[in-house]
């Protein structure tokens, strides 16, 4: 494709469509809850794992890419972990875990942040997990209220490991103004008893629900940006380093006639997407908070800011406003160099598994559709994870208390037999 979505074409003038085709298979089934999932190379050899869990149980296991997907429990008694990343935080070689916990009280909605959590911690891989059972050391890296979602990255600075920190919802009310704050490695993290923490903002964000980091964002910068998705709708921030302060460009207000039924605006989840030489040639959305519309925003030309395209509309709000759209992966399954998007569904159905989208003419708002999953989803993760140079995705099913809770859910792995 080129820059502006169009379809590219063989030597006949054809265009050239790839069908996606993916096969199922189950890593783990009868989960007794489920929310989040990551694709890291937990052990070393070279081929990514899985780690997975719920909001219940506070049970975090990862799943060896060992032919038989093995289970081993990295830590238990965490109470509510939600959102979570992966970096060598030790400085050993091999991924650890980082997760944010204790965000809801009693009620266990979002009605109900906990004064006192919105922790996190870092779990310490051992560096020999396929042969050390015990759990993983925890390390306190801070807290906010609320807080729901963080990306571990460099995003002012190269020289040490940051973690940007994004609470849901304030004490005062759920669509209050949140604190989006920013820890940073300290000289020793296993005697630190938290690391350092700055305001990045906190006057502009309410109900940040979807944050992605990205690298190759910043023209000249090594630096990563986010993506976020909240009540403002779509926003792209980044750390100018030239001019030493944060930067942010809304790209889209999201999803606003359903706030008078529902109460929710702006959007829930969100990606960008690489078509030819642009790696933000597009913007896909969930929108809003745990909503039922997909929407793709493109450029509208230089200096004319943004279009939004409603692409698909999946089902009505229930009885709690919420639809089923979950997440935004985007990612280049075809290996044509330009990216496609998957949206992930938690259900019920026929409003569940993934959705894969390839723009045909993104600029006029041209996609074509198919379902390549029909298990629950809350999360994916993408990974080559049998080695032939093709990208997969893998996914967890949305079981979560006083939400939705998916019916025999499962941990599944698609791999990509596309033709390339």
């Amino acid at each position: 494709m080129t820059a502006t979505g169009k379809a590219a074409t063989n030597k006949n003038g054809e265009n050239v469509l790839r069908a996606p085709k993916f096969t199922a298979e189950i890593v783990a089934d009868q989960l007794r809850d489920g929310y989040w999932l990551e694709a890291p190379d937990i052990d070393g050899d070279g081929k990514p794992d899985l780690f997975g869990y719920g909001l219940r149980l506070g049970e975090i296991y990862w799943y060896a890419n060992d032919g038989d997907w093995t289970r081993r429990l990295i830590a238990d008694r965490i109470k509510m972990p939600v959102g979570a990343d992966f970096a060598d935080v030790s400085g050993n070689g091999h991924p650890d875990v980082i997760v944010c916990y204790d965000l809801y009280g009693p009620i266990g909605t979002i009605h109900d942040a906990n004064t006192e959590g919105g922790k996190i911690d870092w779990l310490e891989n051992p560096g020999t997990p396929d042969k050390d059972e015990s759990r993983w050391k925890r390390h306190y890296v801070g807290r906010a209220t609320g807080m729901h979602r963080l990306r571990a990255g460099h995003f002012t600075r190269t020289d040490r490991l940051q973690i940007i920190g994004l609470p849901i919802v304030a004490k005062e009310d759920v669509h209050a103004v949140l604190p989006v704050v920013l820890f940073t490695q300290p000289d020793d993290v296993h005697t630190a008893e938290e690391w350092p923490m700055t305001v990045v903002d906190d006057s502009h964000f309410r109900m940040i629900h979807g944050a992605e980091k990205k690298r190759g964002l910043i023209p000249g910068s090594d630096l990563e940006s986010l993506l976020l998705a909240s009540d403002e709708g779509v926003t792209w921030l980044y750390y100018d380093e030239a001019r030493e302060e944060w930067i942010r460009e809304l790209i889209g207000t999201g999803e606003l006639t359903q706030f008078e039924q529902t109460g929710f605006r702006g959007s829930g989840d969100l990606n960008a997407g690489r078509l030819g030489d642009d790696p933000m040639a597009y913007v896909a959305a969930i929108e809003p908070f745990h909503g039922n519309t997909v929407a793709v925003y493109t450029k509208a030309g230089e200096g004319e800011g943004w279009n939004r395209v409603l692409l698909d509309v999946y089902g009505d709000p229930n009885e709690n406003g919420e639809g089923p759209g979950h997440q935004i992966v985007c990612a280049d399954f075809d290996g044509d160099g330009d990216e496609e998007f998957l949206v992930a569904l938690r259900g019920p159905w026929p409003w569940q598994g993934v959705m894969y989208y390839k723009a045909i003419d993104a600029a006029n708002g041209v996609w074509a559709k198919w379902r390549v999953s029909e298990e629950s989803v809350a999360r994916i993760a993408t990974a080559d994870f049998n080695g032939d140079g093709r990208l997969d995705f893998a996914t967890i099913a949305y079981s979560v208390q006083n939400y939705y809770v998916a019916k025999d859910a499962k941990l599944m792995v698609y791999r990509n037999e596309i033709e390339q």
